[in-house]
């Protein structure tokens, strides 16, 4: 007799999830079935199959036959298509413990499976362990009890599969294939999360197109004036997260009345969320150096364009313009870390230290399979597939020492300064955005049937002109760059900085040091005649009259 010590047993093999429920005080009698109701759900807030109709319609089911359900699987926003009955976050666990039940109940064939594949899997799990798949509304609306003893339920699970698989691809051409054909369409929004800074609004005529959203651009134009005045990406979003200001996906979510966070990966079967999403440099770029700010359309990233090439406009109310726009994205062109240069190094040198033989670049070698040894920088000609006449090989430490001695020296005095980049303003992209909107204007000319119509197209038309003329009057504006002082000098900078960024002002100050081949004996320290070593760059004007001053010095004090 299956009694309370079997369900209590059920519950302390059950994993430590909420996700998984059990029904508690229920004691179904020897010869009463044991039933799993299974609940799934695509999008958490379809109403038309709502978990509690899907609930309600499997305790009928289970009603009728006599079962009584032990546990309910219910799992919300998980799509069939992408995932089997055995690896949904509560419904998986209940086919490991297949002794806990006798039967698992649908609504819905497509609410368990949409593919042939999942449902012959689903079937050999049943037919191995002897359960019974029951789907409260089959085809017609009648119960549906698929027997896996013998080869006419198999068959018949195959057929409905199938069907199903048929339906789920039909489904996804026809959204596919919608949401083309709307993509193309000016000011038409096809749904979906919209660029952070935008929000839905109904579209004169029908439909739905895309407004500035208050909230969000209230955020947009702090994070600009936070790096405009010198704020890096990751001090932004710190502050941002700090303030408990949603993440875009996050105030999405409010906007649409659903709770915060959600999945974040993890092993089949596994359910990981979160409560909150957080904002990150990467996102805080995202969302300022996106098209979307200027109302452009984009499809994977990349803008939609019409036939003749302009891109097309999601909205009549771009949150930035377009000189807003190049000029926050020359801000971070201007931070962008070029890539090429190394951080995984302790070689202060690299790009800086050269053999006097061939001329090319000398890398260092820390010798780890020699013990006593000190790392030292060597002529790498043969790497480059060349001969060099006298290579030459020097310690890392003697040159390091003395490139930072010679580099202070010259420039240790010297005020730091910045160059930024005031962008200029092209009108050219936004009259070719404008002219998309005005000629896509002109061709509801001749539509309307109502003197309002007539007149609300007309006014929309005379606008449009009246900024494209605008535009066509306004000069192109060229770029311009602006140095400021930092009130730090080279020395300050040096000191505090690591290895990678001492190597990077190297390299910007256009320092060159060249080695000749050794002597014998010269182990003992450098021998500076080997060496020579050079600043030609943006600094050469300062050194000059910094040598210069000095020069002058030493000969008054003499």
């Amino acid at each position: 007799m299956r009694s309370s010590e079997c369900m209590n047993e059920a519950s302390q093999v059950t994993p430590g999830r909420q996700s998984t429920r059990q029904v508690r005080g229920v004691n179904p009698n020897a010869d009463q079935p044991r039933a799993v109701s299974a609940i799934r759900l695509s999008v958490a807030t379809d109403e038309t199959t709502s978990p509690a109709r899907q609930r309600e319609a499997n305790e009928r089911a289970a009603a009728s036959l006599g079962a009584v359900i032990v546990g309910e699987a219910e799992d919300l926003d998980v799509s069939a298509s992408k995932t089997t009955p055995f690896e949904r976050p509560e419904l998986g666990p209940w086919f490991e413990r297949p002794e806990d039940f006798d039967m698992v109940i649908w609504w819905r064939l497509d609410r368990a499976v949409r593919s042939m594949a999942d449902m012959s899997a689903l079937v050999g799990w049943a037919r191995k362990h002897g359960k019974r798949l029951v789907f409260a509304e089959g085809p017609g609306g009648a119960r549906l009890e698929l027997d896996m003893s013998n080869v006419v339920g198999e068959l018949i699970a195959t057929l409905l599969a199938f069907a199903a698989q048929m339906e789920a691809q039909s489904i996804a051409e026809r959204v596919t294939g919608a949401q083309a054909a709307m993509r193309v369409m000016p000011l038409r929004w096809r749904g979906s999360r919209p660029h952070y800074g935008y929000e839905p609004a109904p579209l004169d005529g029908g439909g739905w197109t895309l407004v500035p959203d208050a909230e969000a651009v209230a955020v947009i134009e702090r994070m600009i004036k936070d790096l405009s005045a010198g704020k890096t990406a990751s001090v932004v979003a710190a502050e941002l997260n700090e303030e408990g200001i949603p993440s875009p996906r996050d105030h999405w979510a409010l906007r649409k009345g659903r709770t915060t966070g959600g999945k974040t990966g993890g092993s089949k079967g596994e359910h990981v969320k979160r409560e909150r999403f957080k904002w990150g440099p990467s996102i805080v770029k995202r969302v300022l150096t996106s098209a979307a700010l200027i109302g452009w359309k984009l499809h994977q990233n990349k803008p939609v364009r019409d036939s003749e090439g302009r891109p097309v406009m999601a909205t009549t109310t771009p949150v930035l313009t377009r000189a807003e726009y190049d000029a926050i994205g020359a801000l971070f062109d201007e931070r962008s870390v070029d890539n090429r240069e190394r951080k995984d190094t302790d070689a202060l040198l690299l790009r800086v230290i050269h053999c006097d033989g061939c001329g090319g670049r000398m890398y260092l070698n820390k010798q780890t399979s020699k013990a006593n040894q000190r790392p030292t920088y060597k002529c790498n000609a043969h790497a480059r597939g060349e001969t060099c006449a006298a290579p030459a090989y020097v310690r890392a430490d003697w040159v390091d020492e003395y490139v930072e001695r010679e580099f202070l020296r010259l420039t240790g005095s010297l005020a730091i300064t910045e160059t930024r980049t005031v962008p200029g303003y092209d009108p050219g992209p936004e009259i070719a955005a404008t002219l998309v909107e005005f000629e896509e204007h002109q061709r509801q000319e001749g539509r309307h049937k109502s003197n309002a119509a007539r007149q609300a197209w007309q006014k929309r038309a005379d606008a449009l002109d009246a900024r494209l003329a605008e535009l066509e009057a306004t000069p192109k504006v060229e770029p311009r760059h602006e140095v400021i002082r930092t009130g730090r000098v080279y020395a300050d900078e040096w000191h505090a900085s690591e290895t990678a960024d001492r190597r990077a002002m190297l390299i910007e100050a256009g320092a060159r040091l060249t080695v000749t081949r050794g002597t014998r004996g010269g182990w003992r320290r450098l021998d500076e005649s080997r060496v020579h070593f050079t600043v030609n760059g943006p600094l050469d004007d300062a050194i000059d009259t910094l040598l210069a001053v000095r020069q002058e010095a030493q000969e008054l004090a003499a």
